[in-house]
């Protein structure tokens, strides 16, 4: 058995600093009470939003935030992963997940597609995700990742420890509200299902690590503000998508552990044939689609080429 934690964080959008902070002592908190497994949630130093600043907050491979993975795991003899808006030399910016240990960074993870507006601030990769921690081999996957059949046959039958994060927002209460107040519940029925049974596709216990809070910020090309929150669902399962520890939108942040005996079983969800496990609906693929469009746009001219930061 090993002990493991998720972490749920309640990010300030744009402040690497203020972030940064948070994770260590929610990190030290995870350590202190015998985690030999820390996870952090995707964008772990920035939050997620369509926020111009976050175009100028991506950081090198071997900066601060990698810095902090390895302290963490260096100080408590433990694995620590998470995923940051990282430059790498070629100036392209990537969603990298990585995992270090106590001799460093074991291995790293680049999400595959960037989801909506997250496309104005990175570019997709291509890596299997498979990682090497020594005794166990560890799956990596991000948000939506959590959503794709690609995932699973990537995964499935590979590893024997899945550490995923995600930062998923919510639906906005626009008008008309009961239309928008329905949809939101389809959302965060969606966000929490994703996490929990994703296990159960890949046949190995699930750490995963979510943001909690609001968030306020532009909607690319529309004359509206986004106003909503993240949806939480930081969750710790078994190889069978039972529900060992949870932490949901409402309870803030905060750390969840449990014990898990990481190992390869059989799946005990079959893989659906399409490209999607779960459906997203009408508006959520819209929005897909037209923000993937304008994201990729935005991207050339505002985030590909800035300084790297620290």
């Amino acid at each position: 058995m090993v002990r493991v934690a998720a972490v749920q964080l309640e990010a300030v959008l744009a402040d690497v600093d203020a972030n940064l902070a948070a994770c260590e002592r929610l990190g030290v908190r995870a350590g202190e009470a015998g985690a030999e497994v820390i996870a952090l949630p995707e964008f772990f130093t920035t939050g997620i939003g369509f926020d111009e600043r976050l175009a100028r907050a991506a950081l090198p491979p071997d900066g601060v935030a990698t810095e902090l993975l390895c302290s963490l795991a260096a100080r408590f003899g433990a694995l620590v992963g998470g995923s940051f808006l990282c430059r790498d030399g070629d100036g392209q910016v990537r969603n990298a997940y990585l995992l270090a240990g106590p001799d460093g960074v074991l291995g790293r993870h680049d999400k595959d597609l960037p989801t909506m507006w997250e496309n104005a601030f990175y570019v997709g990769g291509s890596d299997p995700g498979v990682l090497d921690a020594g005794r166990y081999r560890v799956g990596a996957a991000v948000c939506w990742e959590l959503m794709r059949t690609q995932t699973v046959h990537r995964l499935k039958g590979q590893v024997d420890l899945l550490l995923t994060g995600s930062g998923w927002w919510s639906v906005p209460e626009w008008a008309p509200a009961p239309l928008f107040r329905r949809l939101e519940r389809a959302n965060t029925a969606t966000a929490r299902t994703a996490a929990v049974t994703f296990a159960q596709f890949i046949g190995a216990p699930c750490v995963h690590a979510a943001h909690a809070g609001t968030l306020d910020c532009d909607m690319p090309w529309l004359p509206l503000r986004y106003r909503g929150r993240f949806e939480g669902s930081s969750v710790i399962t078994e190889a069978d998508g039972t529900v060992l520890a949870e932490l949901g939108r409402d309870d803030g942040e905060g750390v969840i552990l449990a014990e898990v005996t990481p190992g390869r079983r059989t799946p005990v969800a079959s893989t659906p044939r399409g490209f999607w496990l779960h459906s997203r609906g009408a508006p959520a693929t819209a929005f897909w689609h037209y923000q993937r469009w304008h994201g990729t746009r935005w991207y050339q001219k505002h985030t590909a080429g800035q300084l790297v930061n620290r």
